[in-house]
């Protein structure tokens, strides 16, 4: 009898939400204009479809739609941002400030103008991974024209206090952009109140779909295109726009509006069953991230005397990850876990799990049975041997 699959790598995508999906086969067969085909009802029929997936989001985050455009993903809106205010503000500044735990979408966008001659400080962190406000504001310099820091981290969870160092930004005319991909729907999120003045999304992270994202541009702020052609999107982002996917990603936000407070709830507790019976019942588990200013479904942890990636080919039939998706396959250690400085011998016995909306308390309590087992055949097999033991 084959084994029930489960599911516990959320942060690297998730599951679209049937709402999503039925959303999106409207406008995938019938509703199928080209909302920049202004001569024709179908074409204006898929311009309103744009325009109310925007207002959803834009309401959501609590911004104008004006300030919302939609993209391919979180990585074409950051890339968008970095590049284009280096353009933009050039007049003021060539000096970037991030961070060393940004996702590499960030970093590698950062290092690509570095090239170019664009100054770029990567801050430090803390053991939890978190940037000190004090440590920022001694990096602005005169010179300083962008602040781009990532919210809730795609590794360990941990969150920023992004109003606080929006403030920061605000206080001293420096602009601030902010990595919002795995904090979107799943915690609050407000340009206003946070004083973000740049954000990032992606569908794909909250039960969209893949390859549409969005970005939000405060009104006033200057940023010159990535991408030329038909001057979509008020010519900040040329191409034909991809319908059912934004008509997807506002039925995504709409429904994380609709339950954010009572999943984050519910997440958390699964989330806090998993790590504490794992705890008890194994030897050597270390948590990684914040335990409290973290993510509702991200559960980080480490594993003494036990690899990662023979926990990988040990369990088939559940679904979790030893780093970053979007870094796995090219088989490096963690930036984020060199930079929280997690001791050598746990950088490759470290793993990550992500739940959701759709993860039940059954599998966790199956998770936590076969984790269970497997780790502790596996110590009998390794010749690793446990830090305190």
């Amino acid at each position: 009898m084959a084994l029930k699959r489960i599911y516990l790598d959320n942060n690297a995508t998730t599951q679209p939400a049937p709402e999503v999906v039925e959303a999106m086969l409207l406008y995938l067969y019938e509703k199928f204009g080209n909302p920049s085909s202004k001569s024709h009802y179908f074409g204006w029929e898929a311009e309103s479809a744009v325009e109310n997936s925007r207002t959803i989001l834009a309401n959501f985050i609590n911004a104008d739609k004006k300030e919302i455009v939609f993209t391919s993903c979180a990585t074409e809106s950051i890339n968008t941002v970095h590049n284009g205010i280096s353009e933009s503000y050039s007049f003021k500044g060539n000096h970037i400030i991030s961070s060393q735990v940004d996702h590499h979408a960030s970093l590698d966008s950062l290092a690509n103008l570095e090239n170019k001659g664009i100054e770029v400080t990567y801050l430090p962190v803390d053991r939890y991974g978190l940037v000190d406000s004090y440590e920022l504001e001694k990096a602005i310099k005169p010179n300083t024209i962008l602040v781009s820091i990532i919210y809730a981290n795609n590794e360990i969870g941990s969150l920023n206090n992004i109003k606080e160092i929006g403030q920061i930004c605000r206080n001293r005319n420096v602009l601030f952009h902010t990595d919002a991909v795995q904090a979107l729907g799943k915690i609050k999120f407000d340009v206003q109140e946070q004083f973000v003045d740049l954000a990032s999304f992606s569908g794909h992270k909250l039960h969209g779909p893949k390859g549409v994202g969005a970005l939000y541009i405060k009104n006033k702020v200057k940023l010159k295109p990535l991408l030329f052609g038909g001057g979509q999107e008020n010519n900040l982002r040329s191409g034909t726009l991809n319908v059912p996917g934004i008509v997807g990603f506002g039925k995504a936000v709409e429904l994380a509006n609709n339950n954010m407070d009572e999943d984050a709830k519910r997440i958390s507790f699964l989330r806090d069953l998993l790590y504490l019976e794992l705890k008890n019942q194994i030897e050597g588990i270390t948590l990684n991230g914040h335990p409290e200013n973290r993510l509702p479904g991200n559960l980080n942890i480490s594993i003494d005397g036990v690899k990662a990636d023979n926990l990988i080919a040990e369990i088939k039939n559940i679904a979790f990850s030893t780093s970053s998706a979007c870094t796995s396959s090219k088989a490096k250690v963690s930036h984020v876990l060199k930079a929280i400085k997690l001791e050598e011998n746990l950088l490759s016995s470290t793993i990550r799990f992500g739940l959701s909306r759709y993860t039940t308390k059954e599998e966790i309590l199956e998770t936590i049975k076969i984790f269970s087992e497997k780790i502790q055949y596996l110590r009998s097999i390794s010749p690793l041997t446990l830090i305190n033991g």
